[in-house]
C-alpha cells in the first residue's frame, strides 16, 4: 500500500465511520477498486485507522470526559458486552464474511430497514429521550444488543446502534450521539486486538501508511460528527436508507 492509497482510505473511513453506511463495508469496497488484497495486513489497516476516527469523538464530546458522567460510560460499558463477548467467540467465522459480496447485500438489507423504521418513527413523542444521560440501563442493553448486527461487514455499527436507538425511544440525534460514544470501547478493543494478532504484518514499511490513514481519518471524522448533528437537526435518517440501496444495487450490477 502506497501513502495515496492509504490517505484514500483514511477519508473513506473518517467519512463513513459514524455515518449509518458502513465503514467497514465501504473500507472492503474501496481496497478492492485500489487493487489492495484482503489480507492481515489490510484487515488489521482497516481496523486500526477507524481508532483514528474514534479519537474525533474525544475530541467533540471531552466535557464528556469527567466523572460527573460516570453513570453514563458505567451504562456504555453495559451496551459494549454483548458486541464484546460474540465479536470474540466467532472471530473467525466474522473475518469470513469479509468480502465485497456479502457488503453488496447487507448495503441493501440495511436501506430497507432504515426506511421501514423511519416510515414508522414518530417524532416529537413526550416520551422520546433527548439526553444521552437519560438512556436507562435496560436501553442501554439493548442497543447493544442491536449492535451484534454490526459484526456483519455492510450492517453499520452506527446505523444498528441508531435503529436500535429509534426502535426503543430515543430522538434521532440522541440515538446518534449514543452510537458516537458506544463507538469508543468498541473500537478500542477491536483495535487492539487487531494490533495484538496482526503485528507482524504491521511492522517495517505499512508504519507510515498506517500513519497517514490515520490522521486522516481522524480529521474527516471530526467535521463528519458535526455534520451529522447538523443535518438530523432538519433532515431524518431517509436519505442514508436511499444511499445504502443505491450502492448496493450498483455493486451488484457491476460486480455481477
Amino acid at each position: 500500500m502506497d501513502l495515496l492509497q492509504a490517505f484514500a482510505l483514511g477519508i473513506v473511513e473518517g467519512v463513513t465511520e459514524f455515518l449509518p453506511i458502513s465503514s467497514t463495508g465501504h473500507l472492503i469496497i474501496a481496497g478492492d477498486l485500489l487493487g489492495l488484497p484482503q489480507n492481515d495486513a489490510q484487515t488489521a489497516f482497516d481496523i486500526i485507522i477507524q481508532l483514528g476516527a474514534i479519537f474525533a469523538v474525544i475530541a467533540n464530546y471531552r466535557e464528556k470526559f469527567t466523572p460527573a458522567y460516570l453513570q453514563l460510560w458505567l451504562k456504555i460499558a453495559l451496551a459494549f458486552i454483548p458486541v464484546g463477548i460474540v465479536g470474540l467467540l466467532f472471530e473467525h467465522q466474522i473475518e469470513a464474511l469479509f468480502s465485497v459480496s456479502v457488503v453488496m447485500t447487507t448495503l441493501v438489507i440495511g436501506g430497507v430497514v432504515f426506511l421501514v423504521v423511519e416510515y414508522f418513527y414518530k417524532p416529537g413523542q413526550e416520551h422520546h429521550i433527548t439526553d444521552i444521560e437519560a438512556v436507562s440501563w435496560r436501553q442501554a442493553f439493548l442497543i447493544g444488543c442491536v449492535q451484534l448486527f454490526a459484526l456483519i461487514p455492510g450492517m453499520s455499527r452506527s446505523g444498528s446502534t441508531i435503529v436500535g436507538g429509534l426502535l426503543i425511544g430515543l430522538e434521532r440525534k440522541t440515538a446518534a450521539e449514543f452510537s458516537f460514544l458506544l463507538a469508543l470501547p468498541v473500537m478500542v478493543a477491536a483495535t487492539g486486538y487487531a494490533a495484538f494478532k496482526h503485528h507482524d504484518a504491521l511492522t517495517g514499511g505499512h508504519l507510515d501508511a498506517l500513519a497517514v490513514g490515520f490522521v486522516t481519518a481522524f480529521v474527516v471524522a471530526f467535521f463528519s460528527v458535526r455534520w451529522l448533528l447538523r443535518f438530523l437537526t432538519r433532515h431524518t435518517f431517509v436519505a442514508f436508507g436511499v444511499y445504502r440501496i443505491a450502492v448496493g444495487a450498483i455493486l451488484m450490477l457491476w460486480f455481477w
